[in-house]
């Protein structure tokens, strides 16, 4: 049984799927898919997922004892704006600060929702790639060798802790739920429906460790110890740009960079950030998408 909880908190029971079949589903979730096409994103959680368009969230939380809490609200001023409209580099960081925002918000009302940080492999994966990283400044070689071995240390063991883990599969049920949705607004078969999604996050893997490499290699060849301030503007500014190249990418699919981008994003999602989920992965995945897609629906009509 799936418990509900509106802006308000009052819980309230939402249907279940009748079958493990990708896009089989009734009541208000076969309902909810009727609502007009958005771009939806979405964020894996460690037991279950979530899911944001540009005026809404919705959470699904696979409890201890079986039962999936779903918790949803208004994200009230859209922070993100018109992606044409923004300043480079401060427009991508701002499109973070807005999908990032409600994660207190969920915390709050569903306090057994365990963010990707706080899943102990990750923590683990995070203090290995830490203490593997933490001589770079005195390592051999010239700088710009010392900062691609580090960048290679960080990111493996993370790597390596996200293959084949829980959070992989809600990461892929979360591509499948908007997969499926996107297929059936354009008419397709929603059994087609993949894990691997060309709007994933890890599309920003390969530009960020290019601007990550380049903007650490100028600081520290500017600065021989540079503050913790230096530090985090010039991460902002490595993360902004990636974006910026992740965004022209988009807009130009037909460019080898984002070919390049694209491929790279597959692999990473095929063998390391997702796995086939379970039907249990599922049935979180397309109550909180059906929740999700019943407050826009709500919202057009009223």
């Amino acid at each position: 049984m799936a418990k509900r909880a509106s802006a308000s908190g009052e819980r309230t029971n939402v249907p279940r799927e009748r079958s493990g079949v990708p896009g089989a589903a009734d009541g208000a979730v076969a309902e909810s898919m009727s609502a007009p096409g958005l771009r939806i994103g979405g964020m894996a959680l460690q037991n279950g997922l979530l899911l944001q368009s540009a005026r809404h969230w919705a959470a699904g939380v696979r409890e201890q004892d079986g039962t999936i809490s779903v918790v949803s609200g208004s994200k009230g001023v859209d922070l993100s704006g018109r992606s044409d409209g923004r300043i480079p580099i401060v427009r991508g960081l701002a499109r973070i600060v807005d999908s990032l925002r409600v994660l207190p918000t969920l915390k709050r009302r569903v306090a057994s929702a365990v963010l990707p940080l706080e899943a102990p492999r990750m923590m683990g994966a995070l203090g290995l790639s830490a203490l593997l990283t933490a001589g770079r400044s005195r390592g051999r070689g010239s700088v710009a060798k010392r900062e691609t071995r580090a960048l290679l240390l960080g990111f493996v063991p993370v790597l390596l802790a996200l293959r084949d883990s829980q959070l992989a599969g809600y990461h892929g049920a979360e591509h499948k739920a908007i997969d499926e949705y996107e297929r059936r607004s354009r008419g397709l078969d929603v059994e087609g429906a993949v894990r691997e999604h060309e709007r994933c996050g890890s599309s920003l893997v390969a530009p960020l460790v290019v601007t990550t490499l380049a903007g650490n290699v100028v600081l520290r060849k500017l600065v021989k110890e540079p503050s913790p301030l230096a530090v985090a503007v010039t991460g902002l500014l490595s993360l902004g740009s990636a974006l910026e190249i992740f965004r022209w990418s988009t807009l130009r699919p037909g460019s080898l960079l984002a070919k390049g981008v694209g491929r790279s994003s597959y692999l990473l999602q095929h063998f390391f950030t997702t796995r086939e989920p379970t039907s249990e992965q599922m049935e979180v995945s397309r109550s909180t998408l059906a929740e999700l897609l019943r407050l826009e629906r709500a919202e057009t009509q009223s």
